[in-house]
C-alpha cells in the first residue's frame, strides 16, 4: 500500500489540536512539516516552539521538510523533536553528502529533497546514501499549487536511478496530490504521497487518506 504523509501546512491553525486527532485516527503513516525561512523559498511557516507541541500531540513518525538555507544548523532541534525523516533540499545544500552523513548519525534516516527545475542526475553521487528522494511536483513554498505534469517523467528516472545503483532510498513526491495524480504517481513508481489541501480541505480527510493508501 500507498505510504501518506498528510502535509500539517494545509490544516487548520485555529484547531490544530483537532487536526491532530484527525492524524492520529487515520491511516495516515507520516505527518509532513514543511519548514520555511522566507530566504529559500517565499514563504514562512512555523518554527520550533509551534512543533514541539505538534510532535508532543502527534502520534505518528515525523516526516520533517527543511525548506530552508543551511539546514544542517537545525540537525538537534530536528532530532529532539523525535523526528523519522529528515529531509533537506539538494539546491540548499553546500555540501550535500556531508549534510546527508550528519542526519544519518543524529539517528535519523535522510532524505534528499529536488524541486521541478533540477534534474535527477545530480543525486547519481549520494542516492546510495539516502532512505528517499523526496521530488516536488509544484514549486516550493505555497499550497494548493497545480501539479506539474513533467515529475512522472522525473519519477520514471528516479526508479531507473534506484534500480541501477541498487540503493533502497524510497521516492516521496510533494505537490498537487488527489486520487488522480497520486495514482498516476504510483503507476510511474511513487511509493509515498504527500497531501495537504486534498486532505485537509475534505469533509471526510479519513476517508481521503485511506483512499490515497489503496492507490
Amino acid at each position: 500500500m500507498t505510504i501518506v504523509s498528510p502535509s500539517l501546512l494545509s490544516a487548520d491553525f485555529g484547531h490544530l489540536a483537532e487536526e491532530l486527532d484527525m492524524i492520529n485516527r487515520s491511516e495516515a503513516d507520516w505527518l509532513h512539516i514543511d519548514v520555511m525561512d522566507g530566504v529559500f523559498v517565499p514563504n514562512i511557516s512555523f518554527g520550533f516552539p509551534v512543533l514541539k507541541h505538534v510532535a508532543k500531540l502527534c502520534r505518528k513518525p515525523l516526516d520533517v521538510h527543511l525548506m530552508i538555507v543551511d539546514p544542517e544548523r537545525y540537525i538537534d532541534e530536528v532530532k529532539a523533536l523525535g523526528t523519522k525523516i529528515m529531509n533537506v533540499h539538494y539546491e540548499a545544500c553546500r555540501h550535500i553528502h556531508r549534510v546527508v552523513q550528519q542526519i544519518r548519525a543524529a539517528g535519523m534516516s535522510p532524505a534528499v529533497t529536488l524541486n521541478p527545475g533540477t534534474p535527477v542526475c545530480v543525486l547519481k553521487d549520494i542516492i546510495g546514501d539516502v532512505d528517499m528522494v523526496l521530488l516536488m511536483s509544484v514549486n516550493p513554498g505555497f499550497g494548493g499549487q497545480k501539479f506539474i505534469e513533467h515529475t512522472l517523467l522525473k519519477v520514471a528516472e528516479l526508479k531507473a536511478l534506484i534500480a541501477e545503483t541498487g540503493s533502497k532510498a524510497l521516492i516521496e513526491v510533494d505537490g498537487g496530490v488527489n486520487a488522480e495524480t497520486g495514482a498516476r504517481l504510483v503507476e510511474a513508481g511513487a511509493q509515498a504521497l504527500v497531501a495537504g489541501n486534498y486532505v485537509f480541505s475534505s469533509k471526510e480527510p479519513e476517508k481521503v487518506i485511506a483512499g490515497l493508501k489503496r492507490l
